[in-house]
């Protein structure tokens, strides 16, 4: 899951009213339905390639209601073998969003499963975790929350991410953002580098720059981590890359 993939909903664009209804607030829709759908040279999930390090295709769908709560789901492609048989990530999530003047509020939970994960006996891989997330102005910042094995790991649970963001808006379609995250592991979840150092945290961050034309969105950022760590292929999926992306809300 991309730290863009955390953004759930989309703003619903308003026409002009005729000319007899001027001055007269349109009526707030009762929900908004959208849907998503894009395409990546590196599904990179804080920070780390899901897809040893190949191109993804991804998608999913949201649907907010007028009270602040929201469901929605999303999805990519994954390596196989980095996920026990499964190829393909389903995201579940659910929440409440509020704002209270420049403050912005968001609390759900998300649900990480991976179908046809744990064939011929192998560990079944999955994920929930609770988050919140708070915003004011270009600032943002987000804390989740393993309450099960973190990742099919047995004895993890506690695991958690705290991400802090910023991103601005040049207009004309242009904006750059950037992130940093801080990965705890938790009990027995623990991450080996390719020199054999064994650790139980991981920090990552990005920097890019965005450009929207005819309703895509245009992505190119450079993401790292400071570990080294090997895919099953033994690519260090963990190192510095440039991601190129384009996508489309519908």
């Amino acid at each position: 899951m991309q730290a863009s993939r955390l953004a759930l909903a989309t703003l619903l664009s308003l026409g002009a009213l005729p000319s007899l209804a001027q001055g007269t607030a349109a009526a707030e829709p009762d929900y908004t339905l959208s849907a998503n759908v894009g395409l990546s040279s590196d599904y990179r999930f804080r920070g780390i390639s899901q897809t040893d390090k190949h191109p993804a295709i991804q998608g999913g769908f949201d649907l907010a209601l007028k009270s602040g709560f929201y469901v929605g789901n999303w999805n990519s492609n994954v390596d196989s073998a980095f996920y026990n048989g499964a190829n393909i990530e389903m995201d579940f999530y659910g929440g409440y969003k509020a704002t209270f003047g420049d403050f912005g509020l968001d609390v759900g939970g998300l649900y990480y499963y991976y179908p046809g994960s744990g064939a011929n006996g192998s560990n079944k891989i999955d994920n929930f975790e609770l988050y919140v997330g708070g915003s004011w102005g270009p600032l943002t910042a987000k804390y989740s929350y393993s309450t099960t094995d973190f990742f099919g790991v047995p004895d993890s649970k506690g695991s958690w991410y705290l991400n802090l963001g910023a991103a601005h808006d040049f207009g004309n379609g242009f904006g750059v953002n950037g992130s940093i995250g801080y990965q705890k592991l938790a009990g027995n979840a623990k991450a080996t580098e390719i020199n054999g150092s064994v650790v139980d945290n991981i920090v990552d961050w990005k920097i890019g720059g965005t450009y929207t034309v005819e309703g895509f969105a245009l992505g190119l950022s450079y993401v790292a981590t400071n570990r080294d760590l090997a895919g099953p292929s033994g690519k260090n999926i963990s190192s510095g890359t440039v991601v190129a992306s384009v996508s489309k809300s519908f």
